[in-house]
């Protein structure tokens, strides 16, 4: 009993070194043959015989053959990249401009594009291609319309760049300018034209303030001119007796004041050629 127990334990350690040497030998040679394609990525197959093969691969588990087909899975998803740029404008002003790029790959070009730039081909077209473009769009317009018009200069280099990258098998999904920085001098120059402005505004108004007041000055002398031409024909016409008028007038008015006055008395004559009189009288002594 004791050997048939021996027997047993020694068959099953075999069996189970067995099992351990077929785990072992699966797992070295299953993935010799076979390989795994996720989603959003697409496999480029080399074979040793015929080069880097037509057709891109998708997504599943796929054979190969052992040491003579390698995969290489890139992926076809829509990444983004920024680019950064110091570039001059038009009126030659320099200007700090970042660009983010959200771009793919195009499906049917993934073997051209593994072939000529390899897995990181991101890296090696966009930079230059992007440095190129922004340097030659951003030279078209001034520092002051790439504020006014950024929009338009952000389509006219997204378009630009769509016909490059197309050489090179990318799709370009989106483009925009995230950062847009002057330099100093730029920063300084506005700074002195609206104080120019200012100043030119504020000598405008003095210039306008100047006219409106000697308009006025012309308005009143032809006002007290015209007035005198009034009096003189009214003298002329009635002789002095506008003056006469005129100064009882006056004395009615004087008269009318000194009335409400509390310090004043007026005591009329008693004899019929006598003179009235207005009497100032002191509150203080009363």
């Amino acid at each position: 009993k004791t050997f048939a127990k021996k027997t047993m334990a020694t068959q099953a350690l075999t069996t189970l070194g067995r099992l351990a040497g077929a785990v072992g030998v699966a797992s070295y040679i299953l993935p010799q043959i076979i390989y795994d394609v996720d989603g959003g990525e697409r496999a480029v197959m080399y074979d040793a015989y015929r080069g880097i093969l037509p057709d891109a691969i998708g997504e599943g588990t796929h054979f190969k053959i052992p040491y003579l087909q390698k995969e290489h899975i890139m992926s076809v998803r829509a990444e983004p990249k920024e680019i950064k740029s110091r570039t001059g404008t038009k009126d030659l002003q320099m200007v700090n401009i970042a660009l983010r790029i959200l771009s793919r790959p195009q499906e049917k070009k993934l073997p051209e594009i593994f072939d000529s730039l390899g897995v990181n081909f991101n890296d090696r077209v966009l930079p230059s291609v992007c440095n190129e473009v922004l340097k030659a769009t951003v030279a078209k317009y001034n520092a002051e319309e790439l504020l006014s018009l950024r929009s338009k200069i952000s389509l006219e280099i997204k378009t630009e760049l769509e016909k490059r990258c197309q050489t090179f098998g990318l799709d370009l999904v989106d483009v925009a300018i995230t950062h847009l920085v002057f330099g100093k001098e730029f920063a300084t120059a506005i700074e002195a034209k609206q104080v120019a402005q200012q100043e030119a505004e504020r000598q405008q108004w003095v210039v306008e303030k100047a006219e409106k007041e000697r308009e006025a000055a012309v308005i009143r002398a032809e006002g007290e001119a015209e007035a005198a031409m009034i009096v003189n024909d009214a003298l002329t016409e009635s002789g002095p007796g506008l003056i006469e008028v005129r100064r009882i007038d006056t004395a009615k008015e004087i008269a009318g004041s000194l009335a409400i006055s509390r310090g004043v008395t007026y005591l009329p004559s008693t004899s019929g050629g006598g003179n009235n009189m207005l009497l100032g009288l002191n509150a203080a002594h009363q």
